[in-house]
């Protein structure tokens, strides 16, 4: 019993450090970033992420209050293209349990005697990129991107979508050196 509660608590931690979003950008230090003040969405790219339509428009959204609180506004002549991407990837964590003394092969360790225990998880960690294009220049001048583990709880989705899009965009636009 007491080895099932240290388990149960050792998952609850591990379950914690997974809602972590480890965030990390880079961008063209030759850019004056104070320039731009509009964006637009780049359909082209929207379209070409592999995920669902209903994910896309997530993310589309906390976008678009990250960038309103930022001061920026949407527009059909925008001085900034927003494209984003995404990649996933399944983890398969096995674990195995085993305990006893007994008779066996001699004295010592024989997982036959009591028996053990095999756990097995799977996860999936996302990644998304965002991208920022200047719109006269169709050039790249800023790329954000935030891993983690996903949700499949659908009550979850919106809050975890958020905090991936504000973690990145917390980068944007770079401080000034």
């Amino acid at each position: 019993m007491k080895t099932l509660k240290l388990l149960s608590l050792t998952l609850l931690f591990i379950a914690g450090a997974c809602s972590t979003v480890r965030v990390d950008s880079d961008y063209d230090n030759k850019v004056d970033f104070s320039q731009y003040k509009t964006y637009a969405y780049q359909k082209s790219g929207i379209d070409k992420a592999e995920i669902s339509d209903l994910d896309k428009k997530r993310i589309l959204r906390a976008i678009d209050a990250e960038m309103n609180k930022k001061g920026y506004t949407k527009s059909d002549s925008p001085d900034l293209l927003v494209n984003i991407f995404t990649k996933e990837r399944e983890q398969v964590d096995v674990n195995q349990y085993n305990a006893g003394w007994g008779y066996g092969w001699g004295w010592g360790w024989n997982p036959y005697i009591w028996g053990g225990r095999t756990y097995v998880s799977t996860s999936t960690e996302g990644t998304l990129y965002i991208d920022l294009i200047d719109a006269k220049k169709k050039e790249l001048i800023w790329q954000g991107k935030g891993s983690g583990y996903l949700t499949h709880d659908r009550e979850k989705k919106d809050e975890r979508t958020n905090e991936f899009v504000s973690k990145i965009l917390a980068q944007f636009p770079p401080e000034k050196k």
